[in-house]
């Protein structure tokens, strides 16, 4: 199975990281986790991206809050399918990350995920990775399933507390 590369501009970004970990770790989908920053360590960035794929990533998630370049940083030197996470800060709550990462230059994509939204990038990246992969489609399948049978239950629960 091909790996999930996960980049973050700054270790503060790793509370929301975390959520995509977690999904990943659930899938079973290897990954790596790394802290590098489009404006401070551009090379690292650029070394890491352009040896991706031989190096058996099959998805690149980035998370980047305010300017929020790191995804386009990341998209610009490789044609891997590149997720961005704009990441709530305290300057525009996340307004800034959002437009950054979303407002990509024709010909270079960067699929996008809500403010936050890690949990949905990593659950993106394993679908991109389940094109070719029946057995992580089938998890994602019974995960979904999962998620259906807890809305029901809370809605059971609720019914019998109000609907008395």
């Amino acid at each position: 199975m091909k790996k999930v590369g996960i980049l973050m501009g700054s270790d503060s970004d790793l509370p929301v990281v975390e959520k995509a970990i977690e999904q990943l770790k659930a899938l079973g989908i290897p990954f790596e986790v790394h802290v590098w920053s489009a404006h401070r360590t551009p090379l690292e960035v650029r070394e890491f991206t352009e040896k991706a794929r031989e190096r058996g990533f099959g998805v690149l998630i980035c998370a980047a809050g305010k300017a929020a370049h790191l995804a386009g940083a990341v998209a610009a030197s490789t044609t891997l399918p590149v997720i961005g996470i704009p990441v709530k800060s305290s300057t525009l709550d996340g307004l800034d990350a959002l437009l950054s990462t979303v407002q990509m230059p024709g010909g270079i994509p960067v699929a996008t995920v809500a403010i936050d939204g890690a949990q949905n990038a990593a659950l993106l990246a394993a679908e991109m990775l389940a094109i070719g992969d029946e057995v992580l489609s089938a998890k994602l399948g019974e995960a979904r399933l999962a998620g259906a049978e807890k809305v029901r239950r809370a809605n059971a629960e609720i019914e019998a507390k109000y609907n008395a």
